[in-house]
């Protein structure tokens, strides 16, 4: 366990861990499979800064961004390695992509079009990869009238401004589904595929979950995102390394009698004489407001329970059965101490959330320690 003397409360990221799950995923899919990790939202609340030289020695195809600020923080952090935005960018942002050498994604002939023309005014090749909606809805386009934009996708990518550099999909239930919609949509994009024929062009279709649930449907690259940071994803029954771990300082000791009321709106009462730990978290540091009354922390290695709501900056714990606590210890709320843990995911459970949110919602007031 890091000591970070200086911080009420703090993230821990083990870089070692993130490798191995990264090399977990090499594995599965074998070596002549491109990788490429997703890096969006600030490496999923990690920090681009902090991973990105792990993730850079595990020898990946490119990296995955939503944005293009996003693809140009990574330029200027020096990676000169395919950069793919994978959500739909405004067209005004177009120029600021090529201008940083971004693969956009493409939904629409219309985008096509405009990308056509920027990069035609710009003197510059622009590449792109082409998004078929599958099933999952929210773009790219509809496999079912592939006959009807096929033809005028393949015309305008063999115009010298551009470079059809991919074509891929988008599975919505492969962390739920061990096999039916993921194996139709999967279905629907090969035959888009055979009727697109893109030629030199790479597919990729596999997240995380189909990762591990599907490898056969690894096609040329995949597209690894939550499990290298630590989540699990639903049906796969592989577990990754633990990468994050959420500490937190006791600040507070209470002894208060029975009926004492905490918090706002008094949530919780004391049921005797008790002893209380103000630990330095919050909804303020993205701990969330669900965990209170129903989630737990560990100190010195043994659960405790939240007690009463969470509050912006400070939660409280009840601490009667254990002895020995003092001012400055560490409490743990993500993570392992002693032999016990507390996983991101129970976290993400207890919270009715997922991992995903978990992490990318831990806010900048909590400093970033790498072990």
């Amino acid at each position: 366990m890091a000591n970070n003397l200086l911080s009420r409360s703090w993230v821990e990221i083990s870089l070692d861990s993130l490798s191995k799950n990264v090399l977990a995923v090499r594995e599965l899919v074998g070596n002549d499979c491109r990788i490429i990790p997703m890096i969006k939202a600030d490496a999923y609340g990690l920090g681009v800064d902090n991973v990105l030289a792990s993730l850079e020695a595990c020898n990946p195809w490119g990296f995955g961004v939503a944005t293009v600020a996003e693809g140009c923080h990574l330029r200027d952090l020096g990676v000169d390695k395919p950069i793919v935005v994978f959500s739909p960018i405004p067209y005004q942002s177009y120029r600021e992509a090529l201008a940083a050498d971004l693969t956009i994604t493409l939904s629409s002939l219309e985008s096509l079009e405009r990308w056509l023309c920027v990069s035609k005014e710009s003197r510059t090749c622009g590449r792109f990869h082409v998004e078929v909606d599958t099933g999952m809805g929210r773009a790219g386009f509809d496999w079912n009238t592939v006959d009807y934009w096929g033809e005028k996708l393949r015309m305008l990518a063999k115009r010298d401004q551009v470079v059809w550099e991919g074509t891929y999909t988008h599975f919505h239930s492969s962390d739920t589904d061990l096999g039916s919609s993921t194996e139709i949509q999967y279905e629907r994009f090969c035959k888009t595929q055979r009727k697109l024929s893109q030629g030199d062009g790479m597919y990729h279709v596999c997240n995380s979950a189909a990762i591990l649930v599907k490898p056969s449907f690894r096609a040329d690259g995949v597209r690894p995102g939550i499990f290298i940071y630590g989540g699990n994803v639903g049906m796969s029954g592989q577990e990754p390394e633990p990468v994050v771990s959420l500490r937190a300082r006791v600040v507070l000791l209470r002894d208060v009698e029975k009926n004492t009321t905490l918090g706002y709106g008094a949530s919780y009462r004391s049921k005797g004489q008790e002893r209380w730990a103000v630990l330095s978290i919050g909804y303020g540091d993205g701990f969330p407001r669900k965990l209170g009354n129903r989630g737990e922390t560990l100190i010195h290695g043994i659960r405790v329970p939240i007690i009463g709501r969470v509050s912006m900056d400070t939660i409280v714990v009840n601490i009667t059965e254990l002895q020995g606590v003092k001012i400055g210890d560490v409490a743990t709320l993500i993570g392992k101490d002693g032999g016990q843990a507390i996983t991101l995911d129970e976290v993400a459970d207890l919270a009715e959330t997922v991992s995903y949110e978990i992490l990318t919602g831990l806010t900048p007031r909590l400093p970033r320690v790498l072990v």
